[in-house]
């Protein structure tokens, strides 16, 4: 073995929260992956039809990629370096160098080069976070939050999932935690987080992100038949479907991770009342779910009594009208 880091694998929901809550347990920092996602203001929502993919609307229900591990980091007053690269010898080189330095290094990455990944889940999706922990001869150890053991994968697939083409290519992407600060304020980060969460998902101007954008989701989808034709309004649905159940943990995976997190910032705060909001949440994310059944089973042509676009539609207002209520609540708590 050429280099092994000591590092505390844990399997997680979603990659960027697990990869930014395994880096700072390992440098002694008490941070689940629930509790990364709600400082990192993880919890999100977006239709943007002018946007596509494959040619179908976008729907998103996290913030961007990466700001959960910058924004968790600033707010716990943590140190990062962060280098991009055009050489593929220089990044596999520098990636050499912090592993010989025992540091463990977070990596992007295009998850479809990635051979550990079983054929049915390999996409091309160029924004997927892994720990490079150690170095095995023409072999890298990568404690991958998705897996539940450590994996794994010759030099040469690492290089090229490093350096994958297409949409947001991560040109090499490594970061590394540089210093730490012994006791952070983690209470005083929750409380960033949630604030910054219910506003967005509030107070957005435009119609098409936050609560406002379940409902003008809703509207659109239930005009998706008249207007698009049967056929191109179930590739629609499919493709809503696909960007919650699919892609990361989704609309309803990420509602539990939230709910998650309500319960540990109600400890952490002291602000009891977050516990309740914590079941709240998880009645969301079954609603989210539920929406999801209903949709499967209409695009695969099972619908069942109920099982319409209007009651579609109908369950996303049910989701808007609750979380609005929800992130109301959170802040008047912190107030």
């Amino acid at each position: 073995m050429d280099a092994l880091i000591p590092f505390p694998h844990r399997q997680s929901a979603h990659c960027e929260s697990g990869v930014t809550s395994n880096l700072l347990l390992f440098h002694n920092i008490a941070c689940s992956e629930a509790l990364a996602f709600g400082i990192g203001e993880g919890l999100f929502f977006g239709y943007l039809p002018f946007i596509k993919i494959n040619k179908l609307p976008l729907t998103t229900f996290r913030c961007s990629v990466g700001s959960i591990f910058g924004k968790v980091t600033k707010r716990l007053g943590v140190t990062v370096g962060r280098q991009k690269f055009r050489s593929q010898a220089k990044a596999m080189a520098a990636l050499d160098e912090k592993l010989d330095q025992g540091i463990p290094v977070g990596c992007q990455t295009g998850a479809y080069w990635l051979p550990y990944f079983p054929p049915a889940f390999r996409f091309h999706f160029n924004m997927h976070n892994l720990v490079v922990i150690g170095r095995d001869k023409d072999e890298y150890l990568i404690s991958d939050p998705v897996f539940e053991d450590v994996v794994r994968c010759r030099r040469d697939d690492l290089q090229r999932a490093r350096f994958a083409q297409g949409s947001l290519a991560p040109k090499g992407a490594m970061y590394y935690l540089e210093s730490v600060p012994t006791s952070p304020d983690m209470a005083a980060a929750v409380r960033q987080g949630l604030a910054a969460v219910s506003k967005t998902m509030l107070r957005t101007p435009v119609p098409f992100l936050g609560t406002r954008g379940i409902g003008f989701l809703a509207d659109r989808l239930e005009k998706w038949p008249k207007k698009l034709g049967e056929e191109q309004a179930l590739l629609y649905l499919g493709q809503l479907i696909r960007m919650q159940e699919e892609i990361g943990t989704g609309g309803g995976g990420f509602r539990f991770m939230y709910a998650a997190f309500l319960q540990e910032a109600a400890e952490l705060t002291g602000i009891a009342p977050l516990g309740s909001l914590s079941e709240r949440m998880t009645l969301v994310g079954d609603t989210w779910r539920r929406f999801a059944v209903s949709g499967a089973r209409l695009c695969k042509g099972r619908a069942k009594a109920g099982d319409s676009y209007g009651e579609l539609a109908g369950i996303l207002r049910e989701c808007a009208q609750a979380e609005r209520g929800i992130y109301a609540d959170i802040l008047q708590l912190l107030h």
